[in-house]
């Protein structure tokens, strides 16, 4: 896994995101167990409390739970990873308009420009 952090976000934040892409791509598969919160830290380069917090964050979302004696598993809930799914792309969307309105592109012209890209590009 690699590990980028840029500055200005937390990085318990940066890992929660890391973990939410990796569980919405299927790279973590439902049920799949998570490695340790010290196996992480130090794969991550962040301290274990750090990583911790991230790992709490994603359970209090749903996302992952504990199994007592076991450790941490992505979770099965089906409505959990498409509301994961449905979040990440709005977000995709947002900044994605948000860039080309930056750029003088009206709404009405990202659209257009989106179902042109799509009939030559798209499948």
């Amino acid at each position: 896994m690699a590990w980028e952090f840029k500055d200005g976000t937390p990085m318990y934040r940066q890992i929660v995101q890391i973990f939410e892409r990796k569980i919405a791509s299927g790279e973590y598969q439902p049920e799949e167990k998570i490695p340790s919160v010290r196996d992480l830290a130090m794969e991550a380069g962040v301290n274990p409390n750090t990583m911790q917090r991230a790992l709490s964050e994603l359970e209090s979302e749903g996302l992952v739970h504990t199994e007592r004696t076991n450790g941490r598993f992505v979770t099965s809930e089906p409505g959990v990873l498409d509301e994961l799914r449905r979040r990440l792309s709005y977000t995709c969307i947002q900044r994605f308009f948000r860039e080309l309105t930056e750029i003088g592109f009206t709404r009405p012209q990202i659209i257009e420009a989106v179902r042109n890209w799509n009939e030559r590009e798209g499948e």
